[in-house]
């Protein structure tokens, strides 16, 4: 009996919360002049009906793209085209900053039993953007350093640039971007690196991306074209 009449009001609290909900959405849809089954399905219109969002402080601290986790095949065209693969990160955001930490690792697969690759890369940066994180072009001056491996020759050292960000889509459903930078500037051995990165996503966490780069030094150009994944967080 007693179990009956819990159950009897649940049912009552259940219809009572229903049906304020819908007069809610009755008297929203009028002072809005919008159909109450439109308020209903869209999430965004109820925030907003609750309250205005800061949007100001969005495009300010909400970045439009996303830490990027990368994984992939590499093809060295310069170098007999042979293949390898590729590892990294893009853009951990530090604390509540626009700097960001990238790091990316890749060699050929060749002839991975020799002491010495063909073609091997490894370098980590720190990127600085300098307009609002929600803006869908950003700019960053790079700062980190690169290791560098052919059969030419090899060379590490600090590793200075900028890059541009072109963000098509917010939340890394699409964007380009493109990074300039040098490796062990004003010396002998200074590398000169051109690096167009771009990514498209295919699921909300998941993305296909293609990069492409090139390296001029006075001893060797090279070039590398590389297609994977990229996991979104």
């Amino acid at each position: 009996m007693l179990f009956k009449i819990i159950l009897s009001l649940v049912n009552l609290f259940t219809v009572t919360a229903v049906m304020a909900q819908q007069s809610d959405f009755s008297e929203k849809s009028a002072e809005f002049d919008l159909e109450p089954s439109i308020i209903e399905n869209s999430p965004v219109i109820r925030e907003w009906i609750k309250e205005i969002p800061d949007v100001s402080d969005k495009i300010i601290h909400q970045p439009s793209f996303r830490t990027r986790y990368r994984l992939g095949y590499t093809e060295f065209p310069s170098n007999k085209n042979s293949g390898g693969f590729f590892v990294g990160v893009e853009d951990i955001f530090i604390g509540n900053t626009p700097l960001t930490f990238s790091a990316k690792y890749s060699q050929d697969l060749s002839n991975s039993d020799r002491p010495q690759f063909d073609r091997l890369s490894v370098g980590a940066n720190l990127q600085y953007y300098l307009l609002p994180l929600g803006s869908y072009v950003n700019i960053a001056p790079v700062l980190g350093y690169r290791y560098i491996e052919t059969a030419g020759y090899n060379t590490g050292g600090v590793n200075v640039g900028v890059r541009l960000g072109l963000i098509f889509s917010p939340q890394g459903a699409g964007d380009i971007f493109i990074t300039q930078s040098f490796v062990s500037p004003t010396g002998n051995e200074e590398v000169g690196i051109t690096e167009i990165n771009v990514g498209y996503a295919v699921t909300k966490n998941l993305r296909l991306a293609t990069e492409i780069g090139w390296q001029n030094s006075i001893k060797q150009n090279d070039s590398q074209i590389s297609v994977g994944f990229e996991w979104m967080r």
